[in-house]
């Protein structure tokens, strides 16, 4: 499959569901892909990238936005209270705001640096153990200590269990969402994007049906 095929299929979904395809970004998650890989998707004009590690996305992307300074990179892996600093400086979005610890490093740069990228709070919608986020029940209070911190948040992300039913968790998370009253929904990956933007997906994570399988990334 190619870019276009992507945001060809992005926008019939955007369209069914009664949206435009630019209520639609599509993060091109390039985590483990070698650079060249990236950089002909760049050339092509695309521009949001998701990256799953901030120490990966650190070795690959300074040389790319030198030659590419309008591409905007989301972390939607992960965030150690530790990388914090490096992902604010490099990173236009975080979708992975998951715990008070990292919320207070988050609200302490932001007044260090003055700035702070976009902010998803991470919601565990399956409940599962193994699995970063938020539990649903906590949503709503984890939502409102985040804001008192005067920190950004432009939405809510999750990623459903793999063998259960993915619109169940995406509804479940546009509930949380309209009545914490966020419309930012980062929700769908390559197999289920078009499920999540029936379910107002604001941000689509699709890795390799743009790049091809994953290899080690040359950085």
């Amino acid at each position: 499959m190619s870019l276009k095929e992507i945001t060809t299929r992005i926008d019939a979904a955007a369209r069914t569901a009664g949206r435009v395809s630019d209520d639609v970004v599509l993060l091109a998650v390039s985590k483990v892909q070698p650079i060249d890989r990236v950089e002909d998707v760049l050339v092509q004009g695309h521009r949001v990238f998701g990256e799953n590690r901030v120490q990966e996305a650190q070795g690959k992307w300074p040389g790319l936005l030198d030659r590419f300074p309008d591409a905007k990179i989301h972390l939607i892996g992960p965030l150690q209270s530790n990388k914090a600093r490096q992902a604010m400086t490099l990173c236009a979005a975080i979708h992975s705001v998951d715990r008070p610890k990292l919320a207070v490093a988050l609200a302490r740069l932001a007044q260090e640096l003055g700035h702070c990228p976009e902010l998803f709070v991470q919601i565990n919608t399956g409940e599962e153990p193994q699995k970063a986020g938020v539990l649903p029940d906590e949503a709503d209070a984890f939502v409102a200590q985040v804001r008192d911190m005067d920190l950004p948040v432009a939405g809510l992300m999750c990623i459903p269990p793999v063998h259960e039913t993915p619109s169940l968790h995406f509804a479940l998370l546009a509930k949380i969402a309209a009545r914490n009253g966020l419309t930012g929904l980062s929700m769908g990956m390559s197999s289920d994007f078009e499920q999540a933007i029936a379910f107002g997906a604001t941000h689509v994570r699709v890795g390799s049906a743009i790049f091809g399988a994953r290899v080690a990334a040359s950085v």
